[in-house]
């Protein structure tokens, strides 16, 4: 019987998105930050990632600030599709479309990486595809939680959750090309990552120990932080 080929490995950043929570007055992915759009500081780090063969960019439909915004986003690991969704899940699961089209095989490996984690690091990128390259179901970056956990009523603490055992999810998440597909297909749009519609499935996947400076920009505070870490030399 013949081999399989060895898996390829492709980034899928969902970037079809508008940012309300963060009160800026464009799509956040956009906003400046340390002088180049957040997006941008997201894409540069994925490629310096030797093994990332591609990187998929999917963005909203009537997007037309990405060009003029990321003018460094060019060259053969570099796509760009115009398909995002409605929902983050939607948007994923259009972009793995665009990767089968193009080559990208059931086995490959995607990392789903959100634009927003512009302080990612190409290291926490190779420490994800180390711990799952021979893993049978795939992981994410996570942080196991320190702070205590409320539970909020009205604007109250009404109760006090338990955290032992609980981590915060992060990105990149990596999974098969294939079992992600079905995943996202079988959860629908409620899902709010990945590993989500994986876990949905049945499978668990594997936590890979990430980074406190790898945080979401949601909020306006967030981009402060993000822009004072961004120009403290590393």
């Amino acid at each position: 019987m013949p081999e399989t080929p060895l898996p390829g490995c492709f980034a899928l950043v969902p970037c079809a998105g508008m940012g309300a929570r963060a009160g800026a007055s464009l799509p956040k992915q956009y906003v400046q930050i340390a002088g180049k759009a957040m997006v941008a500081h997201t894409l540069e780090a994925l490629s310096r990632v030797p093994r990332l063969a591609e990187t998929l960019v999917v963005l909203a439909p009537q997007d037309v600030l990405f060009e003029a915004a990321v003018s460094g986003f060019k060259g053969p690991r570099c796509r760009v599709a115009r398909c995002g969704g409605a929902t983050r899940a939607e948007t994923v699961a259009n972009g793995l479309a665009v990767l089968a089209s193009h080559g990208a095989r059931p086995h490959d490996w995607v990392l789903v990486q959100d634009a927003a984690r512009c302080l990612v690091r190409p290291q926490w990128v190779e420490r994800l595809i180390d711990a799952c390259w021979n893993d049978p179901v795939g992981g994410l970056l996570a942080l196991p939680l320190a702070d205590t956990l409320k539970q909020e009523r009205a604007g109250r603490a009404a109760a006090t959750l338990a955290r032992d055992g609980m981590w915060a999810a992060q990105t990149p998440q990596m999974f098969r090309l294939g079992l992600l597909t079905e995943a996202l297909a079988s959860a629908g749009a409620a899902v709010t990552d990945e590993a989500g519609a994986v876990e949905a499935l049945g499978h668990a996947p594997l936590l890979v120990p990430g980074e406190l400076e790898n945080f979401k920009l949601t909020h306006p505070g967030d981009f402060d932080l993000a822009q004072r870490l961004l120009r403290t030399p590393s």
